[in-house]
């Protein structure tokens, strides 16, 4: 079957809510900063009362990466679980509107749409409170056998790694993928979210990524070694491409046969770290899905994340597509 769609990206479709906080409010609430931690209803509506005026958009990490591989004019789709409710609905017009392809049945029963509540605190970082809602209610008939086979390249978020019925669809792409020459790429989320599937993780890895991405914590949590160093021989080994992001130091991007190490793209002002690493992965997979070299691919996922950092949000606010072939000349 032609190769359509460049990506086809699958996670949890949430709503995020971005408000800036103290980190005395984290305090005050009994959040732990940088972390993403699962709530309840009655805490994601108490939270929500309590976090003042926010930025309300259309979210989830693997909802963020497609979006971004939209603006730089690749062919996007994503698979995805909302409600029928308002909500939902400013979800699907949101990822649509940005050009990706999103045609997951909304859940007409059960749980409400979705919503991350992430306080940004004065030094950027970003703790994240997710309400999962109709996300959990994703299965394998959600993911189209036919979608799948069109990709490139199927992206899967390490969040997906938590409702037992999204990890089955998860499962099921990537062996669709494989089964029909696509390539299967995994972001493993959150250092949180590996402590919870270490086991199961380093299993998905080996045995069912191709391309796998990582911020330094994630992938020294996921092997459990003391140095980056030691985490990077252990990968290197397990996928054919890993994509390491090291914040301020940069990032890594390594297969088999050569380690490259890039430095950080400029940024006049770090002001919300949303969304960086959904990003990066956009710029680095657009690059891939152009059979790019890694190191090419590594420059414009830099390039995408600086953009995403020098404001509030999850959503490019320049021209993606523009400002890579700027940079790359």
């Amino acid at each position: 079957m032609e190769k359509t769609i460049d990506v086809v990206a699958i996670g949890n479709a949430i709503v995020d809510v971005i408000a800036r906080q103290q980190d005395g409010f984290l305090a005050e609430h009994g959040i732990e900063k940088g972390a993403m931690t699962l709530i309840d209803t009655e805490r994601a509506e108490n939270l929500y009362a309590a976090m003042g005026p926010g930025i309300e958009m259309s979210g989830g990490s693997a909802a963020n990466t497609a979006a971004g591989l939209a603006g730089l004019g690749a062919t996007a789709a994503y698979v995805g679980k909302v409600a029928s409710d308002q909500l939902g609905q400013v979800f699907r017009h949101d990822i649509t509107a940005q050009g990706v392809r999103f045609e997951t049945a909304a859940d007409a029963e059960g749980a409400p749409t979705a919503r991350c509540l992430i306080l940004v605190t004065p030094d950027a970082q970003r703790s994240m409170n997710t309400f999962l809602g109709a996300c959990v209610n994703l299965t394998p008939a959600d993911v189209d056998e036919e979608v799948i086979a069109r990709a490139k390249l199927v992206y899967l978020e390490g969040y997906l790694w938590d409702p037992p019925q999204a990890k089955e669809a998860f499962l099921k792409a990537a062996r669709i993928a494989h089964e029909t020459g696509g390539k299967v790429a995994l972001s493993l989320s959150d250092p949180f979210c590996v402590d919870r599937h270490r086991e199961e993780f380093v299993e998905l890895v080996k045995h069912h990524v191709d391309v796998l991405f990582a911020n330094e914590q994630e992938i020294m949590s996921l092997y459990q070694t003391d140095t980056f160093d030691e985490a990077l021989q252990k990968v290197r080994w397990e996928v054919e491409i890993a994509a390491l992001t090291r914040s301020e130091k940069g990032s890594v991007a390594i297969d088999r046969d050569e380690i490259h190490i890039l430095d950080a793209e400029p940024v006049a002002e770090v002001i919300d770290s949303t969304g960086a690493g959904d990003l990066f992965a956009a710029g680095f997979l657009h690059g891939l899905a152009q059979d790019r070299d890694i190191a090419t691919c590594a420059r414009m996922g830099g390039i995408c994340a600086a953009e995403i950092i020098a404001h509030v949000g999850a959503r490019p606010q320049a021209d993606l597509k523009a400002l890579v072939a700027e940079r790359l000349g």
